[in-house]
């Protein structure tokens, strides 16, 4: 286990929510899940902490109640090796209810926020220089993130 473990909180649905996450994302299981009994805040059986990791990241899913529901003060940021691995993650976390924002940026069904960035946006970031600029204006006329148009606006290109 980490030493510091994110701990997501659902009102209800946090082992379906594991169980969606840890399909998606090499290196990934649930570890364990503890369940409301009787005259507890839930109905029973529900999961009231379902401990998981994601590519070798712990986390925990508790199920808390509708008190505090997610938003994107924060998100996971999920760095990708190529355009494929984006359109993966992209869909897999839309698929069922989710939805799309700008820059990168979705809600899952769930309501957590992700953001899915191609490794090659920040290797071009860290490049600096005047095709920053013109990158990052591309990205802010986009949804989900596309290698060839962020590239192609660093280098000047039309795309």
């Amino acid at each position: 286990m980490s030493k510091i473990t994110p701990c997501l909180w659902f009102n209800g649905e946090a082992e379906e929510a594991a169980n969606l996450y840890v399909s998606l994302f090499p290196d990934s299981s649930i570890h364990g899940v503890s369940r409301y009994g009787e005259n507890m805040p839930m109905p029973a059986g529900t999961a009231m902490l379902v401990e998981f990791t994601l590519a070798g990241q712990s986390f925990q899913g508790l199920n808390g109640g509708p008190q505090f529901p997610h938003s994107e003060a924060i998100s996971m940021s999920i760095s990708c090796a190529d355009q494929a691995e984006v359109d993966h993650y992209w869909n897999g976390l839309l698929a069922n209810g989710g939805s799309e924002s700008r820059c990168g940026w979705l809600k899952d069904r769930f309501g957590v926020s992700w953001q899915v960035v191609p490794r090659r946006m920040i290797e071009l970031q860290m490049q600096g220089g005047a095709g920053v600029g013109r990158m990052m204006q591309r990205m802010m006329t986009m949804r989900k993130l596309e290698v060839g148009p962020l590239e192609a606006a660093f280098n000047g290109e039309v795309a």
